[in-house]
């Protein structure tokens, strides 16, 4: 009896200790699973900017309509960290732009000779605008006149300081001619409160947290872009777009601002398997009213225009989801 009871012992150690391997797999985001606990770790960006709420929001939709899900969103230094770390697996899921998103997957950009592979699409969301900000009381109202200013560019390698760079080429300008601070949204958001900074850059759905914060105690401009320089900036990288940011956006914009627009795009890495990514895709559809709720940009999200500018492949179970009737 007692040598049963030993055994028995044993099984149910090894039982116990083969459960906790299988749950503890985290990162791989792979199996769906319904016996399995499915981790899936989402990268956002700074707690200022917009993809940081709508991840932590997707997370809560995950938790909530997947079985055995445990999903988390965390901060993180925007696009070019999010793609880095789907590359090297510490995530599995991100929030990213998709002319940063085109640049990995062609080794071009600050991925020259860095292909990143292993991204597949889960769905477009939402117009992310190019926002030039700075205080009424500069007299700023070009680009032209940001020679020799202070000048916030975002985060150094980020998303945003590949379209500040950008645009001020097509003006004729490069970091040589201004002040370059490589600053995330949050920081440039006090460095312009604090007169540490001339104008900022900010890449993201309008209105951001960064620019409501200033405006919240100091009134505020936009810079607009000319036409002409729209229309160059679209002819050579073919993945922004015209926008324009409507009067009343933030406190003190009376009038529309024309600039242009790239796309924010939901990615996972290709371990995610088809039955999840089909979950994925079919939760957050199903819950769009959670991402209006977490911010203004979860209106612009709506399946009819989910596969629009996504410069991936698509994973196979959110495909299956866009081609059900």
């Amino acid at each position: 009896m007692k040598l049963f009871s030993k055994k028995a012992l044993v099984v149910v150690s090894m039982c116990i200790a083969t459960a906790i391997g299988v749950a503890g797999c985290g990162g791989s985001g792979g199996s769906s699973d319904s016996g399995t606990k499915k981790f899936v770790n989402i990268a956002t960006g700074g707690t200022a900017g917009t993809y940081y709420p709508l991840g932590g929001a997707i997370a809560e939709i995950l938790n909530k309509a997947i079985p055995n899900m445990n999903a988390s969103a965390q901060s993180t230094g925007a696009t070019v960290a999010n793609i880095n770390m789907l590359k090297d697996g510490s995530v599995d899921m991100a929030i990213v732009q998709n002319d940063i998103v085109y640049y990995a997957a062609n080794g071009l950009e600050m991925f020259k000779d860095k292909k990143v592979t292993n991204l597949r699409g889960i769905a477009s969301l939402y117009p992310e605008t190019v926002q030039i900000v700075t205080l009424a009381g500069s007299n700023i109202t070009s680009v032209d006149q940001l020679r020799g200013k202070r000048v916030a560019v975002g985060a150094a390698g980020s998303g945003a300081e590949a379209n500040a760079r950008q645009i001020l080429e097509a003006y004729g300008l490069t970091y040589n001619d201004i002040n370059p601070q490589y600053l995330s949204f949050g920081e440039a958001a006090s460095a312009l409160k604090d007169n540490n900074i001339d104008v900022a850059f900010v890449t993201a759905g309008a209105p951001t947290a960064a620019i409501q914060d200033i405006a919240a105690s100091n009134k505020v401009a936009l810079v607009p872009l000319a036409g002409d320089k729209v229309d160059q900036l679209i002819q050579k990288y073919p993945y922004y777009a015209k926008q324009t940011i409507p009067a009343g956006t933030y406190a003190g914009i009376d009038n529309p601002i024309d600039g242009v627009a790239v796309k924010a795009v939901l990615v996972v890495s290709d371990k995610v398997d088809d039955s999840l990514g089909y979950e994925i895709t079919k939760s957050i559809f199903s819950n769009l009213d959670r991402l209006t709720a977490a911010h203004a940009v979860g209106k612009l999200i709506q399946k009819a225009t989910a596969t629009e500018a996504m410069p991936i492949p698509l994973n196979p179970g959110a495909e299956k989801f866009y081609n059900e009737k």
